[in-house]
């Protein structure tokens, strides 16, 4: 059971030993050959992973939507993967006469190449990942802010006004919404104490390796934010509105053809699948799991964030973009900021480690009695913002009916004999 439940680690440890034991007579050299074969691994996993998933998200969809979704290319539908990948490779490669043409070939590797560039840090299991950064949270951020770069790259080099505008309004949308996610991490890395990843899943396991109390526990409110500013990171619905048939053609990337488009899907598909990676890893506990090897419930966990991504995208309409930018600077922020001072503070006043209370005071309690004081507080947070949020949209729904009665007075009055 041990072999199975180490299997990841024994394979890469196996053929780490046997890369050194050719080239040993160049350490630095073993290393860096190494290094790129893990790095061609986890590329090949996150483009295996954007093929499964483009067919289960047809094949999800489809069944919300009483469809029947892919099965033609093979059983089941099967390679309908391949066979758009197919499709891509054969179609024209066109570039627009007028465009940058360096900056415009670059945005679709840019885009795919930070995109992968954030599975380096990601635990799948105890001992296997790409590096274990003392700042691994931060890494994230940085490279999920490179995406930005890309998208400004798209609009700007095709030439074109309505993928500038397009690129505008994509990096609007991700600026936005990388505020409520940061704050909400950091409430996960003041009860962590650390911003390695592998110590955030130690924070969520026990000292014989069993599952603990994940911080989704502590903190449902930080983990719902996050979730919801994960998929308008990722630009999936409903707030996919550069895609909107409604909107700006298809936004930044609307002079994209054959493989730069699906360079641009790639990363889309890709970050979803890092995000759902990233939420299972800060608030489900990681790989932490009974019976099952560690490896397994990671991707469990992950799988049931991506059919959370699928299901909304299956049933939820798209919103307006001031109703999303209102969302995020009106509702989210404030929400997240009051949220992480109330954290800040109940951490503060009530430590689980006798170094930590003689170190600053407080009252020193059990990990399950700060899961529910945090709990406690996410949730009066979280029914206080609605209840202001459900006030304020009455008295703006109570004003423009009254707006409206007075226009409908005022004509009334005009047409009158």
């Amino acid at each position: 059971m041990d072999v199975i439940s180490n299997l990841l680690k024994i394979l890469s440890d196996f053929v780490a030993d046997l890369i050194r034991s050719i080239l040993g007579f160049s350490p630095f050299l073993a290393d860096l050959v190494t290094m790129g074969l893990a790095a061609v691994v986890l590329i090949t996993f996150a483009a295996l992973s954007f093929m499964g998933l483009t067919y289960v998200e047809r094949k999800v969809v489809a069944r919300i939507q009483d469809r029947v979704g892919p099965n033609q290319a093979g059983p089941f539908g099967l390679l309908q993967p391949l066979a758009d990948g197919i499709k891509m490779f054969t179609k024209e490669d066109t570039t627009p006469a007028s465009a940058d043409r360096w900056v415009y070939n670059l945005a679709p590797l840019v885009i795919a190449v930070f995109a992968l560039a954030s599975f380096a840090v990601i635990p799948l299991a105890p001992g296997v990942v790409g590096t274990d950064l003392n700042v691994g949270v931060f890494y994230l951020l940085a490279i999920g802010s490179g995406s930005i770069i890309a998208i400004l790259m798209a609009g700007w080099g095709s030439n074109n006004k309505y993928a500038l505008l397009g690129a505008f309004r994509t990096v609007a949308q991700l600026v936005g919404y990388e505020v409520p996610m940061l704050l909400n991490i950091i409430a996960v890395v003041l009860i962590a104490g650390s911003m390695s990843l592998i110590d955030i899943i130690n924070h969520q396991t026990l000292a014989d390796g069993n599952p603990g109390i994940p911080h989704i526990v502590y903190l449902p409110l930080a983990a719902l934010v996050f979730l919801i500013s994960g998929i308008a990171e990722t630009a999936r619905s409903p707030f996919d509105l550069l895609e909107a048939e409604s909107e700006i053609v298809a936004g930044f990337h609307v002079e994209y053809s054959g493989m730069k488009f699906a360079l641009f899907f790639l990363g889309e598909y890709v970050n979803a699948l890092a995000v759902s990676l990233v939420f299972t890893v800060l608030f489900l506990g990681g790989y932490a799991g009974p019976i099952l090897p560690p490896y397994v419930w990671m991707l469990l966990k992950a799988a049931v964030v991506i059919f959370i991504f699928m299901w909304l995208r299956g049933t939820l309409p798209r919103v307006r973009i001031d109703q999303m930018h209102a969302l995020n600077w009106k509702f989210l922020v404030p929400m997240s900021t009051v949220n992480l001072i109330l954290v800040m503070i109940a951490v503060k006043l009530f430590p689980t480690s006798e170094a930590a209370a003689r170190a600053f005071g407080g009252i020193l309690v059990t990990p399950a009695a700060q899961a529910l004081i945090l709990f406690t507080l996410n949730i009066i947070v979280l029914l206080v913002s609605l209840s202001l949020a459900s006030r304020a949209a009455r008295k703006q729904r109570l004003a423009e009916a009254e707006l409206l009665e007075r226009r409908r007075a005022a004509n009334m009055a005009a047409v009158a004999p």
